[in-house]
């Protein structure tokens, strides 16, 4: 219970900010996101957009990693339960979300790099359609890509995961977590790139990504799914470029 809390909470924050920053977003822009108008990329705008991706991670990602962290629980308090098993699981979401937090990082530097060049207005969408297209392709074209298939492959099986990775300890627990967050980080990055070509900060793209990514990896065909989905946005992507001309 003590798990299944503490997830629950986490995501709740998240998603207790994004909805309504979204909706303000595309609203008054007078409450959460005012600060997004500013536009000026110092020190401490850079520092608030990795914070605003580091929280919509943890919103998206987790969910899609809860049945493996309550898997693990399981496992360590059934084996030794007098060894810190809620500790150890906390250590394990943590090491997680340290490898969201990375792609967090690099995600904000591709922002940068985007709004620096005029490929990115400042309601967080490219200003390009080639630009767009181009990601709809990418993303498309990566869900039949091997490195794809084979991180899918073991976010789909947490019990193989675990037995493999198992690792004694707090610091064990959290390297184990740092390894799976890295295998989801390799299985989804390129469905985050969707967000520049919907909106950053748009609560549908969000929310359709977060399912999307939940229905591929927990579903009894979502490997399937996945690629199905990769050929619906490559030709996505080419429409794009067909209706650009």
């Amino acid at each position: 219970m003590a798990v299944v809390v503490g997830l629950a909470g986490a995501i709740a924050v998240s998603w207790l900010y994004l909805v309504p920053a979204s909706r303000d977003m595309y609203g008054a822009m007078d409450g959460l996101s005012a600060w997004m108008m500013e536009g000026s990329w110092d020190a401490r705008y850079f520092l608030l957009i990795f914070l605003m991706w580091g929280v919509m991670m943890v919103g998206m990602m987790l969910p899609s990693a809860a049945p493996t962290a309550l898997l693990f629980a399981t496992v360590l308090r059934k084996s030794d339960p007098r060894n810190a098993p809620v500790a150890r699981t906390y250590a394990f979401v943590g090491g997680y979300l340290l490898a969201w937090t990375g792609f967090s990082l690099a995600a904000t530097l591709l922002q940068w790099v985007l709004a620096k060049t005029a490929l990115l207005s400042p309601m967080m969408i490219t200003t390009s359609p080639t630009l767009g297209a181009l990601i709809l392709i990418a993303a498309g074209i990566y869900q039949w890509a091997p490195l794809k298939q084979s991180c899918l492959t073991r976010c789909r099986a947490p019990a193989d995961f675990i037995s493999r990775s198992f690792r004694p300890g707090i610091t064990g627990a959290l390297r184990m977590g740092a390894w799976h967050g890295t295998y989801c980080v390799g299985c989804c990055w390129v469905l985050m790139l969707l967000l520049f070509f919907g909106g950053v900060m748009s609560l549908t793209w969000i929310a359709a990504i977060t399912i999307f990514v939940l229905l591929e990896k927990a579903a009894p065909l979502g490997a399937q799914g996945g690629r199905l989905s990769g050929v619906l946005l490559a030709l996505a992507g080419v429409a794009v470029l067909v209706l650009k001309r």
